[in-house]
């Protein structure tokens, strides 16, 4: 599924080709790198050095160096761009704060998986919830959310260098976000095998009883469910093999637990939001 575009701005090079500037969902180099993809499939004889396929949106090198952007455009400006716009951050935080109103905010453990700047953690912070941490394998992106966090008077916020296909946590958290991660890894060159090993991850990283929320722009509702209905069936297998010596009524295992609605600024089918429970 693609996402369609809410603004563009497009100019001519001094090599005289079209370069777009795009400033939403996705950021302005996932996007401005995906359209001269698409123009360039139109002139596979013509080099550029600035094509880039889009599997290699998925790697490592590929997000340090926009993070890196991000971060020199930081230090001259005191500004980083959101990969998400303000508005849809804050209705899925909104939503997010009403998924955990019975829980005590404060002491709620939160995990943003690839947290890119931070701000995510920054605008949960702002509605009562104090034990944060964000990880992000990009050590520019880290670097990046701490100078933002201190900035704007969030130093209690924990940000870690941690891969989350190899994560070296050694806690679980109540509530785990992921905006985009998910996306990133499924562009990887191995992106099938990589997603079943994100699945397995954030099954040791959510507590019991606690919940996922995904954000993606490359899933539906219906996909992302019947993702997670894969792996839990993948998990009751090898358990009911007596592999992991458990009996499968003890398998750890996500349910559907809601959804956002719709996001008012955008076509619908752009973006998906999805809590899972965690049994």
């Amino acid at each position: 599924m693609i996402c369609r575009l809410l603004h563009f701005g497009p100019k001519w090079t001094e090599s005289g080709k079209i370069a777009i500037n795009f400033s939403i969902l996705y950021g302005p180099s996932v996007f401005k790198l995906s359209l001269l993809w698409i123009f360039n499939s139109f002139d596979k004889d013509v080099h550029d050095s600035s094509y880039v396929e889009p599997p290699l949106l998925g790697l490592q090198n590929f997000q340090d160096g926009a993070y890196a952007e991000d971060l020199a455009n930081f230090h001259e400006r005191s500004h980083a761009d959101d990969w998400f716009g303000t508005d849809i951050m804050d209705i899925r935080v909104g939503w997010t704060k009403n998924l955990c109103s019975s829980r005590d905010l404060p002491s709620c453990s939160v995990l943003d998986i690839g947290t890119g700047s931070g701000r995510l953690l920054q605008q949960l912070a702002k509605q009562g919830f104090s034990d944060l941490t964000g990880i992000d394998y990009s050590e520019s992106a880290i670097e990046l959310a701490r100078s933002l966090a201190i900035g704007d008077g969030f130093e209690h916020i924990n940000f870690l260098v941690d891969d989350v296909l190899e994560s070296k946590l050694e806690r679980r958290f109540e509530l785990v976000m992921d905006e985009g991660t998910l996306d990133a890894i499924g562009l990887h060159p191995d992106g099938p095998v990589k997603r079943m090993m994100y699945w397995q991850s954030v099954d040791s990283l959510v507590s019991r009883g606690g919940i996922l929320v995904i954000t993606s722009c490359s899933r539906t509702k219906d996909e992302l469910v019947q993702e997670v209905e894969n792996f839990n069936q993948r998990k009751l297998g090898a358990v009911g093999s007596g592999s992991e010596g458990l009996p499968a009524s003890e398998a750890a295992v996500f349910s559907y637990l809601d959804h956002v609605q719709s996001y008012p600024s955008v076509d619908s089918s752009c973006i998906t939001t999805v809590a899972l429970l965690h049994k």
